[in-house]
């Protein structure tokens, strides 16, 4: 069972980046709930987005306009684009499998850093 984070770096303000989550193992991201989370040092981590498994969206007023969640079934990933970058979304980003009905699982991906800067 795996969740692979990909995608962050090293970014000016105004740019892009897109995360990827690869799930593996008993993880099906067409039957959870999938979430972005991000730790900023010295800050509690935070829900940034999520979609679920009938593809409603979700997001943290923050990132409204700026970040969209999607999945990939297919290749049982799910995405972050993230647009029109700022220092404040400078953080490590995770991606959470999560669900309650049987095979009930919540499961963390090990993180991947953004940094914001110029």
């Amino acid at each position: 069972v795996q969740l692979q984070a990909s995608g962050g770096g090293l970014v000016q303000p105004g740019g892009s980046l897109r995360l990827s989550c690869a799930a593996s193992g008993s993880i099906f991201i067409s039957i959870s709930v999938m979430g972005w989370y991000r730790q900023a040092p010295g800050k509690q981590r935070e829900l940034v987005a999520s979609i679920t498994s009938i593809g409603g969206t979700n997001y943290a007023d923050s990132v409204k306009g700026r970040f969209t969640v999607s999945r990939d079934s297919a290749k049982n990933t799910v995405y972050l684009q993230m647009n029109s970058l700022k220092p404040e979304d400078t953080a490590v980003y995770y991606c959470n499998a999560y669900r309650t009905l049987s095979p009930s699982y919540d499961y963390w991906g090990q993180g991947t850093q953004v940094t914001v800067s110029s």
